[in-house]
Order: C-alpha cells, then sequence, then structure tokens
C-alpha cells in the first residue's frame, strides 16, 4: 500500500534513495524493485531487522534489476548519519508527524539530499485527522503516536524555509512541486475505529471494514480502484507534498503550479 508516487519524485534505476522512518519498508522494497540504491532508515531494530531480510529474500528472488542495492541503518532522525547532499532521493512518510522537533527533521531530509534532488514528504491529511482526534483521546495519545495535525501551509512552510540560512545570508529554498492525496478508503476505517475504541478490533463495523481493505490490498478490485479514485481527493486519510532542491542560485520563492496550488484543507 503505497503513498508516495514514485513516477512524481522522479525515481530512476541507479538514483540513491533514503526512505527516512521506513517501518515495515513499504516504500523502500518499491524504490528496491525499481533498480535505486536504497537505505531504510528508522530508529527501531527489530523492524529493521525485518526489512533487511526482506531485501535479501527479493534479490534471491529476483525482484530486483542487476545492480540494485539495498541496506538499513539504524539511528536518530534529528542527526542523519549521512553526508551533505548524499541521496538523489529522500521519502518521508507518515514520520513527521510523530516528531516534536518536526523543523530539526526536515532540516536533515534537506541536509541530506543534492542540489536538483527530490523530496516526498507525506502526513495525514488535515480533515480526516481532526475527525480522529475529536472521535478519541486514544488515537493520538498513544505512546509513539501523533502529536500534531498538518496544514499544507504549515507544512510547504516549513519544508521551502528548511534551504534557508538563519543569519541572513542568500541561501536556496526548496521549490514546491505540488501535492496529492491517497488512502480515501482508508478514512472511514480509522473513523469507525476511534469512534468504537481504537483497540477494539471486534467490534462488528470494524472488522467488516477491515475485510473490505485487505480485499482491497490483495486482490485491487477495479470497483474499490475506481472508488479511492473518487475518494482520494475528497477524503484521502494521506497528503504527499513534493519538493525540489534547485541546482544553485539565490534564494526563491516556492513555485507552485495552477494545479496544486496550496487549497484551504485546514
Amino acid at each position: 500500500m503505497l503513498t508516495v508516487d514514485f513516477d512524481r519524485l522522479g525515481l530512476r534505476a541507479g538514483d540513491r534513495v533514503l526512505d527516512m522512518g521506513c517501518g515495515a519498508g513499504r516504500h523502500a522494497f518499491e524504490m528496491y524493485r525499481r533498480g535505486a540504491d536504497v537505505v531504510a532508515f528508522d530508529r527501531d531494530g527489530d523492524e529493521l531487522a525485518g526489512v533487511l531480510e526482506l531485501f535479501g529474500a527479493m534479490k534471491e528472488a529476483g525482484e530486483v534489476p542487476a545492480g540494485a542495492e539495498a541496506d538499513i541503518k539504524q539511528g536518530d532522525a534529528l542527526a542523519l548519519p549521512f553526508a551533505d547532499g548524499e541521496f538523489d532521493r529522500v521519502v518521508a512518510a507518515e514520520v513527521l508527524e510523530h516528531i516534536w522537533a518536526d523543523v530539526d527533521a526536515i532540516t536533515e531530509l534537506v541536509r541530506v539530499l543534492r542540489p536538483g534532488g527530490t523530496l516526498a514528504v507525506s502526513v495525514p491529511r488535515w480533515l480526516p485527522e481532526v475527525v480522529n482526534w475529536r472521535l478519541s483521546q486514544e488515537y493520538h495519545n498513544a505512546e509513539g503516536g501523533h502529536i500534531r495535525i498538518y496544514t499544507d501551509h504549515e507544512l510547504v512552510d516549513k519544508i521551502t524555509k528548511a534551504g534557508r540560512p538563519n543569519d541572513g545570508t542568500p541561501g536556496t529554498a526548496m521549490v514546491f512541486e505540488g501535492k496529492s492525496y491517497a488512502h480515501g478508503l482508508h478514512a472511514p476505517y480509522w473513523w469507525i475505529k476511534c469512534a468504537v475504541g481504537v483497540n477494539n478490533d471486534d467490534h462488528p463495523a470494524a472488522k467488516a471494514y477491515h475485510r473490505l481493505l485487505v480485499w482491497e490490498i490483495m486482490k485491487q478490485p477495479r470497483a474499490l480502484r475506481l472508488a479511492g479514485k473518487v475518494l482520494d481527493p475528497l477524503i484521502g486519510k494521506s497528503m504527499v507534498l513534493y519538493f525540489r532542491k534547485p541546482e544553485q542560485g539565490p534564494r526563491t520563492t516556492p513555485a507552485v503550479r495552477a494545479d496544486d496550488s496550496v487549497d484551504t484543507d485546514g
């Protein structure tokens, strides 16, 4: 179940890419399948061990192109153990909403991205997330849970400013290239969960909707694909923002295409 559109990110075989906060590795696996040189980064060593094991299984099964590489790295998002400009592409999917010092984490994401490289960041979308928070305190008060709700305006502002020096000297800002929404079918599931109890997996409504989502993921029936396309822009649970780090030059303002302008969602 991918959130990021890798074609829109500009991912190409041979690119060195970072999946920051990779979790179970869903985006790292897809980038590896596409022939990238992938580093899956997370603070959870147990999850990383599982990701590394599957990397090996994918290679043995011939699921990746010749020359593609994949590895794991454990560490802190606030101090990434990589050189400046090391990566062609950086992905941070559903991570920033968990990090108190999000501006520091964003600064690190921008630092390790090469000039001309691209960044995709996804977070829970404002409206579906507000509904979850109002329905359930347990949803966001759990250890390691969501600590903030982003508007698109806030996140675009934080990321575009991340490339600018704080001392007033000339610098290059990240360029906002557009946004999309994903997982429209998943928002109602979490509304149900928050209404009946986040951990109440046996509730009939939660069980029935969960079966629907499993069917969507495993079988990808045409009817649900079409429903997702309709629901994604309306109530998509995830918001995905795309950025480019300019090659060089003076400070720039965010470039917003007419069809991707920042809306008033929140």
